[in-house]
């Protein structure tokens, strides 16, 4: 299973150059959105709903967007509408991400990986104690959202947990 953040993910948040790297040779652009789309859509690399499908493993909205993400980003991606994480209401207090503990949860000692932006030490160490079973967490850099190399480590982190 593999947990999927959004923002600084899926939707960069740094400035677009014209050659990001990791970006796909032939990248085609996200297509025209309305005028109320959130701002930061055109980042969408559509290639990633392609790349996301081909792994080998269940794929989980793990974010804030919640159900909007199959609204609004799984059509971009052309993605299928994907499970979705419900957040319990909890303030996480420490170094923890808020969403470790949930995402443990949900995998209920199934192999995961979790691709976010914002993953750190602490969360690694909690789930290699918390969690049984496999699990990659894998922080992206939220300048330039996934890229070839995140792609490649995670499908061969996939392939080897199988």
């Amino acid at each position: 299973m593999l947990f999927l953040d959004v923002d600084g993910t899926l939707i960069p948040l740094g400035t677009p150059t014209a050659a990001q790297p990791g970006m796909p040779h032939g990248h085609t652009p996200a297509p025209a959105l309305p005028a109320d789309a959130h701002p930061l859509l055109h980042k969408v690399n559509p290639e990633h709903g392609r790349r996301l499908e081909a792994l080998p493993c269940d794929l989980v909205w793990a974010t804030t967007w919640m159900s909007d993400a199959n609204d609004v980003l799984a059509p971009l991606l052309g993605l299928p509408t994907l499970p979705v994480v419900d957040w319990p209401d909890a303030d996480e207090i420490g170094p923890l991400h808020w969403k470790t503990r949930g995402l443990v949860e949900w995998a209920q000692e199934r192999p995961f990986v979790w691709v976010d932006d914002e993953i750190s030490h602490a969360d690694q160490q909690w789930v290699s104690t918390h969690h049984h079973a496999p699990a990659l967490l894998h922080q992206v850099d939220p300048r330039g959202g996934l890229t070839q190399h995140d792609f490649t480590v995670i499908e061969s982190w996939l392939r080897r947990a199988r």
